[in-house]
């Protein structure tokens, strides 16, 4: 008939609806794409709403590192600083020949008295001069004095020997060597000892 509604097909199998679940764990709708990424990247993801810890900060009560005990004015024999060739006595043999050196030219066994005189006083000198230099900028006892003196002696002989100064100029020469070879001596074996200027 015209105008006639027709009625509604009813479909004889319903369709089943299907139920959309909440993720159990915020983190669980990260995309692959980002979960991809940040595997290539090494870093792993933290759960949404994460803060990352802050840095620790040192503890301002934990006491500080124990300092060095200051050295005292009496040298020990266990702080000696080493020879070159420990433990082969160099230095003592050295200056065991020099003296037998001066004492076979004292006495005038050998011919050449004076030879034997001064090439007893060079070995003894040298080998004094080392241990000075070794005890002195190691820290264990002061030389700045001897050290001055040898550095005079080493300036101010060739000067009189080749050159025609007079005496007064050689002798402002030795102190003016003297005097800052000292002052250096002094500030370096400062250094090593942590301030002492002195020590026997």
């Amino acid at each position: 008939m015209p105008g006639a509604r027709l009625p509604a097909t009813v479909d004889p199998q319903p369709r089943p609806v299907i139920p959309r679940f909440r993720p159990l764990f915020p983190g669980a709708s990260t995309s692959v794409a980002t979960r991809k990424r940040r595997k290539r990247s090494g870093r792993r993801p933290r759960p949404d709403g994460a803060v990352a810890a802050p840095p620790l900060a040192p503890d301002p009560a934990a006491p500080p590192p124990p300092a060095a005990p200051p050295r005292s004015r009496r040298a020990r024999l266990e702080e000696a600083p080493k020879a070159p060739l420990h433990p082969f006595p160099l230095i003592e043999l050295t200056i065991l020949a020099g003296i037998v050196l001066m004492i076979l030219g004292l006495v005038g066994v050998a011919s050449d008295r004076l030879a034997f005189i001064f090439c007893g006083l060079a070995l003894v000198g040298v080998a004094s001069l080392e241990l000075s230099l070794r005890e002195h900028f190691a820290g264990y006892r002061s030389h700045s004095s001897l050290l001055s003196g040898a550095a005079v002696v080493i300036v101010v002989a060739p000067l009189a020997f080749f050159t025609g100064l007079p005496k007064l100029a050689l002798i402002i020469v030795g102190v003016v060597v003297f005097a800052a070879c000292f002052l250096a001596l002094r500030a370096a074996f400062q250094r090593r000892t942590g301030g002492l200027g002195f020590r026997a």
